[in-house]
C-alpha cells in the first residue's frame, strides 16, 4: 500500500504543531496516560486507521500494558480486564467517535457513568485526546497511509 500523497501535516508544518500542540494539552490532566492511549486506540479501530492503531498499540506496550489489554480494547465490554473509569473512557471514545450513529451520541447515562470517575479537567481532557485522534485518524483515512512507515 502506499500513500496518495504526502501528510497534509507534514506538507503544512503550521497544522503539525497545532495538531501535536492540541493532542498534547490532553496529557497531566487527571487522566492515566494509559487511559488516554486506549482511548486514541479505540478511536482509531474504529475509524479504521492502521497508522494510529499500530502508533497506539505499539504506544500501551511500551508503557508495560499487557498483550491482552490490548487486543481486548477492541472488545472491552465483554473483556474483564478494565476498570470502571477506563471502560467509561472507551464508552466516551465511542460515543463521541461515532457522534452520527445516534440522536443523542453522548446519552445522559453515560455523562454520568463519565462524570463517576473523573471531574470537569479529567472529561476535558479525555473530550480533547478523542477529538485529536480523530482529526488524525481522519487525515490519514483520506490520504490512505500505511502503517509500518510511522514510527514512534
Amino acid at each position: 500500500m502506499q500513500a496518495r500523497m504526502t501528510h497534509p501535516a507534514f506538507l503544512i508544518p503550521a497544522a503539525m504543531k497545532g495538531l501535536q500542540a492540541y493532542g498534547r494539552s490532553a496529557d497531566d490532566q487527571g487522566v492515566p496516560a494509559t487511559t488516554l492511549e486506549m482511548v486514541h486506540l479505540r478511536a482509531s479501530q474504529i475509524n479504521g486507521c492502521s497508522v494510529c492503531v499500530e502508533l497506539h498499540a505499539n504506544a500501551l506496550k511500551k508503557a508495560g500494558e499487557s498483550d491482552e489489554r490490548i487486543f481486548a480494547v477492541a472488545a472491552w465490554r465483554d473483556a474483564p480486564y478494565f476498570t470502571d473509569a477506563e471502560r467509561a473512557a472507551l464508552e466516551l471514545a465511542e460515543a463521541t467517535t461515532r457522534v452520527a450513529d445516534r440522536g443523542d451520541p453522548v446519552s445522559d447515562e453515560l455523562w454520568a457513568e463519565i462524570s463517576r470517575h473523573y471531574d470537569e479537567r479529567g472529561i476535558s481532557a479525555l473530550l480533547i485526546a478523542i477529538s485529536a485522534v480523530n482529526v488524525w485518524n481522519r487525515l490519514n483515512a483520506a490520504t490512505r497511509q500505511p502503517a509500518g512507515q510511522w514510527k514512534p
